[in-house]
């Protein structure tokens, strides 16, 4: 499985790549939507995206937009973000979010939104 994790913040990308990988996820990083936006466009296939809303150049509902316009349909899409109020979630996924996990979260919490999308066992 591959996960592309599209966040400005380094450090939020370090700490889902170090959940992801050894659960034999391999990931790819972005640290903008529109970076984000050509790794997809690179040809290379992913299996989810988790796509922080706050990001410089283009954000994640941004983002999300684009790709779900852009025909990537099958893409599993997380937003992963601290935006917890209701007309963010409701925006998210009237947009084409699969899942919505809210920062701070732990392991458990995302492993939870993985096997709910059917990515990883329960």
């Amino acid at each position: 499985m591959r996960a592309l994790i599209v966040d400005d913040s380094r450090f939020v990308r370090g700490f889902l790549r170090g959940l992801l990988e050894p659960k034999g996820i391999e990931c790819e990083e972005a640290a903008d939507g529109q970076a984000g936006l050509d790794h997809l466009n690179s040809g290379v296939p992913f299996d989810i995206a988790l796509v922080d809303w706050n990001m410089p150049v283009l954000n994640g509902l941004e983002m999300l937009q684009e790709l779900r316009a852009s025909g990537f349909d099958g893409l599993k899409v997380m937003m992963v973000t601290t935006e917890a109020e209701n007309d963010f979630i409701v925006r998210a996924l009237d947009a084409g979010a699969d899942e919505y996990l809210m920062k701070p979260f732990d392991e458990q919490a995302l492993m939870e939104k993985l096997a709910m999308l059917g990515l990883v066992e329960a």
